[in-house]
């Protein structure tokens, strides 16, 4: 694979003899960036990618585009299928069995229990700067609600992230992410104990979720996903608080 420099100078940029080490330093740091950007896309993807396809979704040369995925291959980071076609790698499950693993090990029984139970998908939101993102999830069925764990969303829709900003004072939010919106239905969640959604993130498909309180860490949530109209919302509301409780004492 070709130096990261030289991957820069295949976009018209020049690393001047006097400039060298800073410009050799961001050429690493945009390398790095574009490979993980490569991963998000392809993660995205509902099927398989030419090379031409992931090199025009990320904005540069094919040759370039090449000279990330052989570094990404090595790793298993990504592969290709019988066509030829790029696609996430198994490395990817291994990375991800380290981040939040303590959470994980600790949601999983219950998420398995809540969607075994109620019938429908059950996951866990973490925050991610301005969005909330999908680390965990368990359906009950093919039939069920989806949600893809990496999937993410703004936090301002949906009821993990009202859930998140509930255990969370207003002005503290202001505090740790002005840019996203603080709203008002976390105010009556911190009441409750739960938030509830509807047609926010997916049409048609409601959210239940319960702030998970993590010593020295940021609030998680634990959601479940419905489809259409329930009348029994405030009963599985409880019910997540409880198992949300659950999770948390198996983190102190």
């Amino acid at each position: 694979m070709g130096s990261p420099v030289h991957d820069d100078e295949a976009d018209g940029g020049a690393a001047g003899t006097a400039g060298g080490r800073s410009a050799a330093g961001g050429s690493h740091a945009q390398t790095l960036s574009r490979g993980i950007t490569m991963l998000e896309i392809l993660a995205d993807a509902d099927a398989p990618m030419s090379i031409a396809e992931v090199s025009a979704a990320l904005g540069v040369h094919r040759s370039i585009a090449y000279r990330i995925l052989r570094t990404l291959e090595d790793h298993s980071l990504v592969v290709r299928d019988d066509a030829g076609k790029l696609m996430s790698g198994p490395g990817l499950a291994m990375l991800a069995r380290s981040v939040a693993r303590s959470l994980q090990s600790a949601s999983l029984p219950v998420l398995t229990e809540l969607s075994s139970d109620l019938g429908l998908t059950a996951f866990i939101a973490v925050w991610d700067h301005a969005d909330c993102v999908t680390l965990v999830t368990v359906e009950p069925n093919a039939r069920s609600a989806t949600l893809r764990p990496g999937t993410r969303h703004s936090f301002s829709v949906g009821a993990p992230g009202i859930a998140i900003q509930s255990a969370i004072s207003e002005e503290q939010w202001r505090t740790v992410d002005p840019t996203s919106p603080y709203r008002r239905e976390a105010l009556r969640a911190r009441e409750l104990g739960y938030a509830v959604s509807h047609d926010e993130v997916i049409p048609d498909v409601g959210a239940i979720a319960a702030p998970i309180r993590r010593h020295g860490q940021a609030p998680a949530a634990l959601a479940v996903l419905y489809l259409g109209e329930r009348d029994d919302t405030a009963q599985i509301g409880r019910r997540l608080v409880d198992a949300a409780g659950r999770i948390a004492d198996q983190l102190a």
